[in-house]
């Protein structure tokens, strides 16, 4: 039996009433107190959303790292301190308690001085982050996500809110939230923390200007006030116009020069499984991004849809026993912008993966595709990639798109080892052999 579950048999739930699930909260405030609150040694900077979480928490990082701090990591793709990084292989963000208290300590023992933590709505409705001291809280955004756990949009965004209320708690911290200006969301988040930040290209206290879209990355002005930052940021897309705003809104919060600022946004060459192009020596473009939103979809499609040379053809599936309204909504989007699209499994877990395909196949046939002429169902993923890769010509563009860095994919009888980069170079070196 787990501790969480030992927890659950011996205290009333009573006494628990309202806190979801329970077990949790306890847990964290024990093992908090048995450990000595290993987070109080540290300055904590917190990145929620729905999208750019990962992206925005590793260019704070490389940011704080290039500026000369011992910073430490905990994101999805990896956790570590300074240039040492290494995979994080649970297929979540926030770890267990046990496992997060153990990684507290390790920070301390590294003499951390940063922490950046990407924080999820699970871990903060969960209360697994109570016993941080958030200094800075960060919102990338929030769009359709999760919304099996959480059950409205509006506990969702709550979940997420949490992070602000707990950065404002802080006494010792600095207090401060880093707000994307633009989000619906913006103005409660706002209300919830006593200083913000804002970024944006339309509005905010930080604004981008002469931006410049590459294949190769992102480059403009980010203006605050009199000042001006030249920033460049290595990995493409608008949503990383967004991501390094952010970057460069946490720099200035915490008094980093606009040296500090523009170096360390630069130096970051790229996240695994985030806009992660792959090169066989084949003659189209293969890219790998974590999308699997209705929102990252359409923003990443209609950055890419206009510079491809030839067709866009896009390859994902959809989470088993998760939100089953973005699957018809994921297949509208792939329908409108891709010319070919081929889905596949993701992670069925516990569902009928063929069903999940059904369910993501109508959304696309609404927008005009046709089975077996630009929409293909290949439930198995390694399948997948290797009919898609020899659909791909001279020019085109191929998506694949949901897995990113995870280095497992679920079945019905558990986690088996999955590596995206990996199956999609094999599939490469297969049209030469």
């Amino acid at each position: 039996m787990s501790f969480r579950n030992i927890v659950k048999s011996l205290i009333p739930r009573r006494l628990f009433a309202g806190v979801e699930p329970y077990g949790h909260l306890f847990e964290a405030v024990l093992l908090n107190t048995i450990s000595g609150f290993p987070g109080r040694g540290l300055k904590v900077i917190g990145v929620t959303g729905t999208n750019g979480k990962t992206t925005t928490s590793y260019l704070i990082h490389r940011m704080l790292h290039e500026a000369g701090y011992k910073a430490g990591l905990m994101s999805t793709v990896g956790y570590g301190v300074g240039a040492n990084i290494t995979p994080q292989m649970h297929h979540m963000t926030n770890v267990s308690t046990p496992e997060f208290m153990r990684r507290l300590k390790w920070m301390r023992k590294q003499e951390v001085e940063w922490l950046v933590l990407e924080t999820t709505s699970h871990a903060l409705a969960q209360n697994r982050v109570w016993g941080v001291p958030y200094s800075v809280a960060v919102l990338t955004n929030i769009t359709h996500d999760h919304l099996t756990y959480h059950r409205t949009f509006e506990r969702y965004r709550e979940a997420k809110r949490r992070l602000f209320t707990l950065t404002d708690r802080n006494k010792k911290g600095l207090r401060i939230g880093v707000i994307n200006a633009e989000d619906p969301s913006a103005e409660a988040f706002a209300n919830s923390v006593t200083h913000t930040l804002t970024y944006g290209i339309k509005k905010g206290d930080i604004r981008a200007r002469n931006i410049k879209l590459t294949a190769s990355g992102v480059s403009y002005q980010a203006e605050i006030g009199d000042d001006n930052y030249a920033i460049h940021c290595q990995i493409p897309g608008t949503f990383n116009v967004y991501n390094s705003l952010a970057a460069v809104g946490v720099g200035r919060a915490i008094g980093l020069s606009k040296q500090q600022i523009e170096q360390g946004i630069a130096a970051l060459e790229g996240v695994e499984g985030r806009m992660t192009t792959i090169d066989e020596g084949q003659k189209f473009t293969v890219i790998v991004d974590y999308a699997h939103t209705p929102d990252s979809f359409e923003k990443l499609f209609k950055d890419i849809k206009p510079v491809a040379q030839g067709k866009l053809i896009v390859l994902f599936g959809s989470l088993g026993g998760g939100d089953k309204g973005k699957r018809p909504e994921q297949g509208r989007l792939a329908g409108e912008y891709a010319d070919e699209v081929v889905i596949c499994e993701e992670d069925d877990r516990q569902e009928d993966g063929r069903a999940i395909m059904d369910e993501i196949a109508a959304g696309v046939q609404e927008k005009g595709k046709v089975r077996d002429k630009d929409l293909f169902l290949v439930h198995d993923r390694t399948e997948a990639m290797n009919f898609a890769v020899r659909q791909a010509k001279p020019g085109d563009i191929l998506l694949l798109l949901g897995k990113g860095h995870e280095k497992t994919i679920e079945h019905a009888d558990g986690e088996h080892p999955w590596d995206e980069v990996g199956t999609a170079r094999s599939a490469l070196r297969s049209l030469s052999s």
